[in-house]
């Protein structure tokens, strides 16, 4: 029998590669559906309220300091870079709007979801994949106790839940910085940036990235959960996973980004029609 040729083992390997990716993917709805569906429970009761609220602290509090500094400057950045040309155009006094409308709606749920996918999400899969390379989670489930339960359910959550929170905390930072530059470096007057921020800024705005912020959340949570269970064997595995599990994470943040501005500036259009900011 003819050895086969490099054409058929190329073949061979990608269907092999495509055929892996399907049923990964598999695998992960079906893991981010036992994770959800323990949810209700994991709030209902006195032991899910103590799982969770260490990973509150861990994943929220601690990852504020960081936001808040780089919400900052991303503010900052956009005041040097745009104003220039608005104060050609005559609107200087503008620009504070167009600012704060692009980090409340925009920015401030990408760089949130950014943060946590690189602070959090790759600890996340350190810890669970330690466990996973130690046989922790096999002594779980010997013990009766479901690791997807005990482990993944409260850090989703937590994920879920402060992700918007901390999204609120980079709209802030991302306005103050703005104001900083604007108010300190290119002497503008406080009054107008603040006036014109506050009429440009709708509800709408705050509460589409609060939205995005929840799926951004949600998303890095549970994959960051499930590379750590499923990492291979050794430090080198576990290595592995953190990286795929930033690299994933912020992939899927950028297309969810994508399709979700999409469908809420359709619903925005067909609700209000088109909305200047100018």
């Amino acid at each position: 029998m003819a050895r086969p040729g490099v054409l058929e083992r190329t073949l061979a390997a990608f269907g092999e590669r495509v055929q892996d990716g399907f049923l990964d993917f598999g695998r992960f709805w079906i893991f981010g559906g036992r994770a959800v569906g323990f949810i209700p429970r994991e709030l209902m009761s006195a032991g899910g309220w103590r799982r969770l609220l260490p990973q509150c602290l861990e994943i929220g509090t601690r990852s504020v300091p960081v936001v808040m500094v780089t919400g900052m400057f991303v503010g900052m950045v956009l005041v040097v870079q745009s104003f220039e040309q608005f104060d050609a155009a005559g609107l200087g006094d503008r620009i504070g709007a167009l600012v704060n409308v692009s980090v409340v709606s925009e920015l401030a749920p990408v760089l949130a979801g950014v943060m946590l996918a690189g602070r959090v999400g790759g600890a996340l899969t350190a810890e669970l994949g330690t466990m996973n390379v130690s046989e922790q989670l096999l002594a779980l489930r010997a013990m009766g106790a479901d690791p997807i339960r005990y482990l993944v359910a409260p850090r989703f959550l937590a994920c879920l839940l402060l992700a918007p929170l901390l999204t609120c905390y980079a709209n802030l930072m991302g306005a103050i910085g703005a104001w900083i530059v604007y108010a300190g470096i290119f002497a503008g007057d406080s009054e107008p940036y603040w006036t014109n921020t506050r009429n440009a800024i709708e509800m709408w705005d705050i509460g589409s990235g609060l939205t995005k912020s929840v799926f951004f959340g949600g998303a890095l949570g549970m994959i960051s959960c499930y590379k750590g269970f499923h990492c291979k064997p050794g430090a080198e595995g576990v290595g592995q996973a953190c990286t795929q599990s930033f690299v994933v994470s912020f992939i899927v943040i950028l297309v969810l980004d994508f399709f979700l501005n999409m469908s809420l500036t359709g619903f925005y259009r067909a609700w209000f029609g088109f909305r200047s900011i100018f």
